[in-house]
C-alpha cells in the first residue's frame, strides 16, 4: 500500500522548523507524492508566523513539478473555559484545513477530563478537520469520547509518524489504543509525517506498519491519495475541492502511449 499524500508539514515559517516551500515541493515530487500540506503553527505558539503569512499563502503556487500544496495551518487548543482555538473564521477562510493540537507552552497539561473536553471543543467549533497527535502521553484523554465527537464532527484523527520516532515520546501505546478505538467505531483516520524539514515529508511508514498490524482497512485512511483526501475536504465545503479538480483529473487520467 503507497501513500501518496502528507497533511502535516512545516516550513521555516515556524523557525523550529528547517525547510523552505520550494524544498518541500522538491522532495514531496522526488518521492512521488501526489499532494503534501504546509501546516505553520498557529498564532499562540511562541515562534508562529504572523497571521498575515496565512492569509498571504495565496501567493504560493498550488501546483509545482506535478505536486500539489494544500495550505494549512495547525491551530492551538485553548483551555475551553477561555476560547477553543487560537483561530477564528476569519483566519481560517484563507485555509484549505486546519489541525487541532495540544502544545505544552500553549497549554500546560493538567488532567485527562480538561484535555479531553478541550479537545471535543476545539472539534466543535467546526474550524478544523483533523485533530494533531492525540496520543501524546502528556496529554491524556477519554479515548471513546474523543474518537466519538470525532465522528460526530467529520473530523479526522491523526496518526502522527513522528510520535513514533522523534517527538511525543511515549506515544506508542496510546495510539495503538486510538486506532483500535477508531476501527470499533467506524471511524477515519489521516497519516502524517509532521515534517519539520522537507527530507522527511511524506514519510509515513511506522504509522502504516502499525496499521498493518492491527488490519485496520484502508478505505479508512483518509489521507491514502489526493482524490480521496480533497472529497473529504468537499464535504467540509472547502473550495480547494474544487480549484484541484482538473488537477485532479488529470492525475488519475490514463496514460497513452503513442505507438
Amino acid at each position: 500500500m503507497r501513500h501518496l499524500t502528507d497533511t502535516h508539514a512545516h516550513t521555516v515559517a515556524s523557525t523550529h522548523a528547517y525547510s523552505t516551500v520550494e524544498e518541500y515541493f522538491r522532495a514531496a515530487a522526488d518521492k512521488g507524492l501526489q499532494l503534501f500540506s504546509i501546516t505553520d503553527h498557529g498564532p499562540e505558539m511562541p515562534d508562529s508566523p504572523h497571521p498575515w503569512h496565512f492569509g498571504n499563502m495565496r501567493v504560493l503556487p498550488r501546483i509545482r513539478y506535478g505536486v500539489a500544496m494544500l495550505r494549512g495551518i495547525e491551530a492551538n487548543i485553548l483551555p475551553a473555559e477561555i476560547q477553543s482555538l487560537d483561530v477564528n473564521e476569519t483566519l481560517m477562510s484563507f485555509m484549505d484545513f486546519g489541525i487541532a493540537s495540544f502544545h505544552e507552552p500553549v497549554f500546560p497539561p493538567t488532567d485527562q477530563k480538561t484535555h479531553t473536553r478541550a479537545m471535543i471543543a476545539a472539534m466543535e467549533t467546526g474550524l478544523v478537520q483533523i485533530l494533531g497527535h492525540p496520543g501524546n502521553p502528556n496529554y491524556p484523554i477519554n479515548i471513546n469520547e474523543v474518537v466519538r465527537a470525532a465522528r460526530d464532527n467529520n473530523v479526522l484523527i491523526e496518526i502522527n509518524n513522528s510520535s513514533f520516532v522523534s517527538s511525543r515520546l511515549g506515544s506508542e501505546p496510546h495510539c495503538i489504543k486510538i486506532l483500535e478505538t477508531v476501527q470499533t467505531l467506524d471511524w477515519k483516520v489521516a497519516l502524517s509525517s509532521d515534517s519539520h524539514v522537507h527530507c522527511t515529508v511524506g514519510d509515513v511508514d511506522i504509522a502504516l506498519e502499525k496499521i498493518d498490524r492491527l488490519g485496520f482497512p484502508d478505505d479508512k485512511i483518509v489521507t491514502l491519495n489526493a482524490r480521496r483526501l480533497l472529497e473529504f475536504l468537499g464535504e467540509h465545503g472547502k473550495p480547494v475541492a474544487q480549484d484541484l479538480s482538473d488537477w485532479l483529473d488529470e492525475l488519475d487520467a490514463p496514460e497513452i502511449f503513442e505507438l
